[in-house]
């Protein structure tokens, strides 16, 4: 006689996370494994819970910046840590010229001005700050000259300072289970450093310069002042419009808080160029124009090179989202996709049919 046996609600997911990661780390030792990634599971789902109740607490009391108070889930989710670090209680609301810290200033000369510019022009983080926040973060920020074999951030250490790269390679490994692996390679571009300022969590990673090289640094009291402040108003004006995207429908509330923290805005005029074929993929591009709508995942999921170009049609405002910050905070895009499949693939034929309707221009 058969029996029906209904597949619990979320089973296949959980286990198709698993799998993945299986397949990512090649562990020794699967019951191990198995065994650190579901407690990991487990400590996460209930870390989102109380993020969540504090989030909505904070927006009843109508206060955008109390996230800052918050401890965020570790980003490595199976590094042995230290305890999280306590959150400053930072409040911009109750700031008042008598309890206002004095804004950090390191003297430059015209030289270093110049190069520092430069090194920060691209940077994720500081592209929707408004002027005035820009120049009090270029005037905080300090220059430290690295040498070949240097460690600049532990695993596990207290985060103290933000980093952006003007030169030099630097190698990002993770250690884990007493094995330590190459994860990634910074060739005299980018920046890192950020999240565990911004999610008050311990290094996740280990960052050795592997030649000379040249940092730009910012302490955790301004960027927490600055930078996660901003990072806040983002969320709260970009929160509500994100749902609506049906590539990134599949995430929680927490996940896109993390998205959020990673956009910036890029308007176009007509005719300008917005993405060019055979280009690496390095951005996806969101237009608000026609809200919602969105281009520049395909390289996402094949991995390949732009396989088509985009021009702006009258004036366009794209949210802009940085493929390797989105993935150093959420993991692989594909893995986020592969979540919604069925709408994603829905939507994507509706927009084919909607770019060869005559009415679509």
């Amino acid at each position: 006689m058969n029996r029906h046996i209904p597949i619990p609600e979320g089973l296949k997911e959980l286990l198709q996370g698993f799998t993945v990661e299986v397949l990512r780390n090649q562990p020794r030792d699967i019951c191990d494994f198995a065994l650190q990634y579901f407690a990991e599971q487990k400590m996460q789902r209930k870390e989102k819970g109380q993020l969540l109740k504090s989030t909505q607490e904070a927006m009843q009391s109508d206060s955008e910046d109390d996230d800052e108070e918050f401890v965020a889930p570790m980003i490595n989710r199976f590094a042995r840590r230290k305890s999280a670090v306590s959150a400053e209680t930072y409040d911009p609301d109750n700031e008042t010229e008598e309890n206002r810290e004095p804004l950090v200033i390191h003297p430059k000369t015209d030289q270093q001005t110049h190069r520092l510019k430069e090194a920060c022009k691209d940077n994720i983080l500081f592209k929707s700050l408004q002027q005035d926040d820009f120049s009090m973060v270029l005037d905080a920020m300090f220059e430290r000259l690295v040498a070949a074999g240097e460690q600049i951030i532990e695993q596990h250490d207290d985060g103290d300072n933000f980093y952006v790269i003007e030169s030099g390679i630097y190698d990002v490994k993770i250690t884990d289970n007493g094995v330590t692996r190459l994860i990634a390679t910074y060739d005299n571009h980018g920046s890192f450093g950020e999240l565990a300022l911004m999610y008050n969590t311990p290094r996740a990673t280990t960052i050795t310069a592997r030649t000379l090289g040249a940092l730009w640094c910012l302490d955790r009291a301004t960027f927490r002042r600055i930078i996660v402040k901003n990072n806040a108003k983002k969320r709260s004006a970009y929160d509500e419009f994100i749902q609506t995207v049906p590539l990134l429908s599949s995430l929680d509330a927490y996940e896109r808080m993390k998205v959020v923290d990673v956009l910036s805005t890029q308007e176009y005029t007509d005719g300008q160029q917005i993405i060019a074929e055979d280009c690496e993929i390095e951005e996806i591009e969101i237009a608000t124009c026609t809200r919602g709508q969105y281009f520049g995942e395909l390289a996402l999921v094949t991995n390949k090179p732009r396989a088509a170009s985009a021009y702006a049609v009258g004036d366009v405002k794209c949210l802009v989202m940085d493929v390797s910050a989105f993935e150093r905070l959420l993991g692989p895009c594909m893995e986020i996709m592969k979540r919604n499949i069925s709408n994603y693939q829905a939507q994507k034929a509706s927009c084919l049919v909607d770019a060869s309707s005559p009415s679509s221009t």
